[in-house]
């Protein structure tokens, strides 16, 4: 693997080093950029990173926890095909965690931490024409804040450290596909987000369990779609109409 692009941190903690590696590596094969059956050399992605072999040890070893690279004998670390299908199991896992997480986590967040994410929430759908870059990084704080304090408040140490766990590799198809849509200068996702996103919200503060989970499931099923053109291979000519159809069975 070439050396060649060159992300040096600035100087960090250990843990943030080693997440930092992991963010651009899994950016690396969501964008195409590094392939199935690339072999990752230490010593390069070292150079690469500006750090020694220990927080790049690490990070391998993260991204084979999540599947994302195997770890072989006598090969080290070499790049997983990663298809919607893939997209879609990780999903699947994702809606079973986070719905349990989100009715558990109803009735422990005191309304003076979902008011102002509402608040947010709404100034955000109400944003008609975004045109800057500011908007995703607004959409992505929130998204960032009402996840992690579901997580956080759902009173289940093991739930909550497996989502933990996961949370790198949710927010890298994301971000990726946010990135897809910045190019296009397409928000219509933003949009669509800070609308599901509410509907959480607003099941958390009226106490209602069932709805709450059942929204999460919604907005879990519409990422779903987004994330699969996250991939080198992704198509996303039709994903609106491919979406409302989605959206229609999970109403059902």
């Amino acid at each position: 693997m070439s050396a060649s692009r060159s992300t040096r941190p600035p100087q960090l903690s250990h843990g943030l080093r080693r997440q930092t590696i992991v963010q651009g590596l899994l950016a690396d094969v969501f964008q195409g950029r590094l392939k199935a059956g690339e072999h990752l050399v230490t010593q390069d992605l070292a150079q690469r990173f500006g750090v020694s072999h220990t927080p790049i040890r690490e990070a391998l070893i993260a991204l084979a926890g999540i599947g994302i690279i195997d770890l072989l004998p006598n090969r080290g670390a070499v790049v997983r095909r990663v298809t919607s299908q893939d997209v879609k199991e990780i999903c699947q896992v994702r809606r079973v965690l986070e719905c349990a997480a989100t009715r558990n986590a109803c009735g422990r967040i005191g309304p003076d931490e979902l008011k102002p994410l509402a608040a947010e929430l709404r100034r955000l759908r109400s944003l008609k024409s975004p045109s800057e870059s500011r908007f995703i990084v607004e959409a992505r704080a929130v998204d960032n804040r009402l996840h992690d304090l579901i997580w956080a408040s759902c009173g289940n140490t093991f739930l909550a450290a497996e989502l933990d766990r996961l949370r790198v590799l949710f927010r890298a198809f994301r971000d990726v596909a946010w990135a897809h849509d910045e190019q296009r200068n397409d928000f219509h996702r933003l949009h669509e987000e800070a609308h599901e996103h509410l509907a959480i919200v607003e099941a958390l503060q009226a106490g209602r369990r069932k709805e709450a989970a059942r929204a999460m499931a919604r907005h879990i099923r519409s990422g779903e779609l987004y994330w699969s053109r996250a991939l080198p291979n992704g198509n996303g000519t039709n994903h609106r109409v491919t979406e409302n159809t989605e959206k229609k069975k999970t109403e059902r």
